[in-house]
């Protein structure tokens, strides 16, 4: 089951072996970081809110069930949606993922709801669905 497998992590925080796999998920390179420090094996930086979403949402964090619908329908982007391969590759060929983020928010953020995405509480974006069937049905073999 994927669940078990995608985790969340500040990119701040030290990198930890049970991370597995390190995919960015944000928009911009995490301030003050070097990449040596970062640990990150990939940077999809197209799963990320747009910037004027990620901007909108710093201003106003009370409104999260809005960011979270807008943020969802950009998943639908035809760039979103290639990056969202790469990803769903990565997860069948991963034993473990960890999503990365800067934000101080730990329980609302953008990683947060790609995981519930993934994890599949969200329909997948158009063209994705039959690969990602695929997918989960070789991780159940």
């Amino acid at each position: 089951m994927v669940s078990s497998r995608i985790a969340l992590k500040r990119v701040y925080d030290e990198p930890s072996d049970p991370n597995g796999f390190r995919v960015l998920v944000d928009r911009l390179w995490p301030r003050g970081l070097t990449k040596a420090a970062a640990h990150i094996d990939l940077w999809l930086r197209d799963l990320a809110p747009s910037n004027d979403l990620r901007k909108w949402y710093h201003a106003h964090p009370e409104h999260w069930k809005e960011f979270r619908q807008k943020y969802l329908a950009e998943l639908h982007s035809p760039a979103a949606e290639k990056a969202l391969q790469q990803l769903y590759d990565i997860l069948d060929s991963e034993r473990a993922v960890t999503l990365l983020f800067a934000s101080k928010q730990t329980a609302q953020n953008n990683a947060t709801v790609l995981k519930e995405f993934v994890e599949g509480m969200k329909k997948p974006p158009k063209g994705t669905g039959d690969q990602r069937a695929r997918a989960q049905k070789r991780r159940r073999m």
